[in-house]
């Protein structure tokens, strides 16, 4: 016997929705075709599944015994469709920021796979069950607070680097230690509450005394880069690999002894069956240079993870 699909899908929809109207505005469809599906395979089947009463339909004993299977039969057709859907799509990937350390990874992925990508910047800050929602395939993130059903993996460390006005005391110096750099407040006026980094800074701030600025508001990138252009005594840290608009009253300067890193993990749901996901994680394992901690810092809670 050959079963309707679309005949099972309608009965588990009036079975769970209890009403032949509500199952037809779920699966969109006309009440009568909901009424004409159900009739369809309680004929194939010869068995009674559902009976009307006042207060919405009833399942019969055949219909108790027939639901599990039911359910089981539309699951893995959804998940038949879904895998052929999710191989012709682009692999959806959340970079955080189209400026940071993570585009240089994914970029050098592309070389190496020619294939589709669609690169997005949901950020897993404010909400970090947007991997459990189909909402991207893959994600980079500083993984804390992760939700169960989720792995990952180190993916890559992006070392600080100090940003200041030329007119500032530290201008001139060809690299700075990070307890010189402590002297001066560290402007972020982009590290808000469920941001990426929080967490991160507030870390750096108990480890070396360094004076968080949030004073606000944030006006983008080349804002920020503007006003420390301006600043004496405000200084501002961007990753090494990250790309900042070119001013020419700003200079970048290495922090040492130690270099605060900045940790990003690679995040992604193991039953997802993207045909080009194995290949990304695979690139970012063999990509990765673990933490070297006698020149760089990462907050303990991150060290052993990404020491090697």
């Amino acid at each position: 016997m050959d079963l309707d699909i679309g005949a099972v899908r309608a009965f588990v929809a009036v079975a769970e929705d209890r009403y032949f109207g509500e199952a037809a505005v779920r699966l969109e469809v006309s009440q009568q075709a909901i009424s004409k599906r159900i009739a369809k395979l309680e004929s194939d089947l010869g068995a009674t599944l559902l009976t009307r009463t006042r207060g919405g339909a009833e399942l019969t004993e055949e219909g108790h015994a027939f639901l599990p299977h039911a359910r089981a039969l539309v699951g893995l057709a959804d998940q038949a469709v879904e895998r052929l859907r999710v191989g012709r799509r682009p692999l959806r990937v959340d970079v955080l920021s189209t400026r940071i350390a993570t585009m240089e990874l994914i970029r050098s992925f592309h070389e190496v796979h020619d294939v589709e990508l669609e690169l997005v910047t949901v950020g897993l800050g404010a909400d970090r069950t947007v991997l459990l929602r189909d909402t991207v395939d893959a994600a980079f993130a500083r993984a804390t607070g992760v939700p169960a059903g989720v792995e990952r993996i180190p993916a890559c460390l992006d070392g600080a680097r100090l940003l200041v006005g030329k007119r500032h005391p530290l201008a001139r110096r060809r690299r700075v230690p990070m307890a010189e750099v402590a002297r001066y407040p560290l402007w972020m006026p982009n590290n808000v509450r469920d941001s990426e980094w929080k967490d991160y800074y507030l870390e750096l701030r108990d480890a070396f005394g360094v004076e968080i600025d949030t004073s606000g508001p944030n006006f983008g990138g080349d804002h920020y880069v503007q006003a420390l252009s301006e600043s004496t005594d405000r200084v501002g840290f961007i990753g090494e690999k990250m790309r900042v608009l070119w001013h020419p009253d700003v200079v970048q300067i290495p922090i040492v002894d130690p270099t605060p890193v900045y940790p990003f993990w690679l995040l992604w749901r193991p039953e997802n069956r993207h045909p080009v996901l194995p290949l990304l994680i695979e690139h970012v394992r063999s990509a990765y240079r673990p933490l070297d901690p006698d020149r760089e810092w990462l907050p303990p809670g991150d060290r052993p993870d990404f020491l090697g």
